[in-house]
C-alpha cells in the first residue's frame, strides 16, 4: 500500500508526554471484521452465483478484474460501509478487501478502480467499446428467492409474504424522475418484497404510478418460483391499504394464496362500525385508556371495483379523545382468524419490514444517481445482495448471540469495524487484530458458529 511521508501530527500534551501521530503504520485495516463476511459467504455461495447473473464480453487476455471479483468488492464495500465509487480508489489497495474479493496476491495486485467499477454498473444492456459487462435482471430475481429456499432446512407449513414501498429521493436528471405529491419531492418509489427477514424482491419504480404498480407480477413470479419447491406452503401475502386492489386479490384467490390488506376509510365503512365505535367511546370515558372493539362483516363496493364480497375486519378505537378507526380486508376465514387475532397478531406485525427497509438504506440502497433506471436498478440489486450477506451472518453466525436480533448498522459497528495490521507472507496472510477490540468474545464465537456450519444456509 502506499506509505505517506509526512511529518508528524503533534497534539495536545498528556500530562508530561508529547502526543503525535504519523501515517507509518505499515500495512492495516479497518475492516479485519470482513473476514466473517468472507466465511458467511463460502456457507451461502452467494457470490460466486451473483457473477454468473452478468454477461461478460471483454476479452480475457485483456482483463484484470474478472466478474466474480468486481461485484464482490463492490458488495462487500457496501456491506462494510462504503457507499461511493470514489471510495475505491483508496479500497482498491486495501489487502483485506483484496482478499475478500479473491485476488492471488493480496499486496501487489490491487483491485479495480472508480472507473472500471462506474463502467459495471452503467451498461445499458448493450455491448459497446468502452462497457460490456451486463447483468440478467430474471436471473438476480431468481437468485434472491434461491437463498431464500435454500435458508431453510425443511419446508415451512406457512408463509407470509410482505410487500411494501418506499421512496427514494432524487436530486438530479434521472430517468424516470416524476415529483410526488405526498412524499412532497422527486423520487423513485421501488417496492421491496420480504419473508421475515429475508429479502425475495427489488422493483425499482417510477414515482408516477399507484403504489401497487407492478406488485401482481411480482408476487405472481416469486409465488410461482416458491411453489416449485415448496408444491405444499401455505402463502399469505401482507401489505397495507395501496395494495388493497382487487387484481391482486382476485390472483390469490384463484391460485390459492391468502392475503391480508389495509382498507383505506371511507364514510360508508364508519357508519356499518358506528355502534362499536360507540361502544369504544364509552369504554374510553369510562377508564381514560385506549379502547379497542372489533368488528367483522362481509364487504362488496358499490361501484363493483370489487369481484365479489369479502370478509373486512374492523378495530373500532378510540384515543386520546378522538376516533382511530382502523380497516383490513382478507381471504382468511375467521374460524382460524378472529377478529382481533387476524389485527393485531398478524397485520400489525408487518410493522416490522420497515425495520427491513431501513436496513437497504444503512447499504445505500438510496444511492440512485446514476442517469439511468437500468443502473439505478443494478445498485440496488448490490445494495440488496449485500444485505442478503449480512442477514446471512446474521442467521448463520450471530445465533444465540447478543446481535441475534441487530440491525445492520450495528452488526457493522460492532463487528466488521476491527482495526487490524496486515503481514503478508509466501505461506500466510497473518492479521493482528486491534488488542482493544471489547467484542473478542463475540468475535470468536461468531467465527465458531460460521466454522461449524457446513451446510450452504440454514
Amino acid at each position: 500500500m502506499t506509505e505517506c511521508n509526512q511529518s508528524p501530527f503533534e497534539f495536545a500534551a498528556h500530562v508530561s508526554r508529547q502526543v503525535v501521530a504519523q501515517f507509518d503504520g505499515g500495512t492495516m485495516t479497518t475492516d479485519a471484521g470482513g473476514l466473517l463476511l468472507r466465511e458467511a459467504d463460502r456457507r451461502l455461495n452467494l457470490l460466486p452465483r451473483l457473477a454468473q447473473c452478468f454477461a461478460d464480453r471483454r476479452n480475457p487476455l485483456l482483463t484484470k478484474h474478472s466478474v466474480q471479483e468486481l461485484v464482490s468488492q463492490r458488495v462487500y464495500a457496501l456491506a462494510l460501509g462504503y457507499e461511493d465509487l470514489n471510495d475505491h480508489e483508496q479500497l482498491r489497495q486495501d489487502p483485506v478487501l483484496c482478499l475478500m474479493a479473491g485476488k492471488a496476491e493480496v499486496d501487489d495486485q490491487p483491485l479495480a478502480g472508480k472507473s472500471t467499477l462506474n463502467r459495471l454498473e452503467l451498461n445499458d444492456g448493450t455491448a459497446s467499446r468502452y462497457s460490456k459487462i451486463t447483468y440478467w435482471r430474471d436471473a438476480l430475481d431468481e437468485l434472491l428467492v434461491n437463498v431464500f429456499l435454500e435458508a431453510h432446512a425443511t419446508p415451512p407449513q406457512q408463509i407470509v409474504l410482505d410487500v411494501d414501498t418506499t421512496d427514494m429521493e432524487l436530486h438530479g436528471g434521472q430517468e424516470g424522475r416524476f415529483f410526488h405529491g405526498y412524499y412532497d419531492k422527486y423520487c423513485y418509489l421501488p417496492l421491496y418484497t420480504f419473508c421475515g427477514e429475508h429479502l425475495l424482491g427489488v422493483r425499482l419504480r417510477q414515482a408516477n404510478s399507484d403504489a401497487s404498480a407492478g406488485s401482481l407480477r411480482e408476487i405472481e413470479r416469486i409465488v410461482t418460483q416458491i411453489r416449485q419447491r415448496w408444491p405444499e406452503v401455505r402463502i399469505i401475502i401482507r401489505g397495507d391499504s395501496g395494495f388493497c386492489r382487487d387484481e391482486l386479490m382476485s390472483w390469490c384467490e384463484a391460485h390459492q394464496a391468502d392475503y391480508v390488506f389495509g382498507f383505506a376509510r371511507n364514510e360508508r365503512l364508519r357508519r356499518l362500525i358506528a355502534e362499536a365505535l360507540a361502544q369504544a367511546a364509552r369504554r374510553y370515558e369510562q377508564t381514560q385508556t385506549p379502547a379497542r372493539v372489533f368488528e367483522e362483516f362481509p364487504y362488496e363496493t358499490t361501484t363493483g371495483s370489487w369481484a365479489c364480497a369479502r370478509r373486512v375486519v374492523a378495530k373500532a378505537e378510540y384515543l386520546d379523545g378522538k376516533e382511530n378507526p382502523r380497516y383490513v380486508v382478507t381471504s382468511l376465514p375467521a374460524a382460524i382468524w378472529p377478529a382481533q387475532q387476524l389485527y393485531e397478531d398478524l397485520y400489525c406485525a408487518r410493522g416490522d419490514m420497515e425495520n427491513r427497509i431501513k436496513e437497504q438504506f444503512c447499504l445505500f440502497a438510496d444511492r440512485v444517481s446514476a442517469e439511468t433506471m437500468r443502473a439505478n436498478q443494478l445498485r440496488m440489486y448490490l445494495s440488496a445482495m449485500a444485505y442478503v450477506l449480512v442477514c446471512g451472518l446474521r442467521r448463520l453466525g450471530l445465533q444465540a448471540t447478543e446481535l441475534a436480533r441487530a440491525q445492520v448498522s450495528t452488526i457493522r459497528t460492532r463487528l466488521l469495524k476491527i482495526g487490524a495490521l496486515v503481514r503478508v507472507s509466501v505461506r500466510r496472510i497473518s492479521l493482528s487484530l486491534a488488542a482493544s477490540y471489547p467484542w473478542a468474545s463475540l468475535f470468536a464465537k461468531v467465527h465458531a458458529q460460521l466454522r461449524a456450519t457446513s451446510a450452504p444456509a440454514g
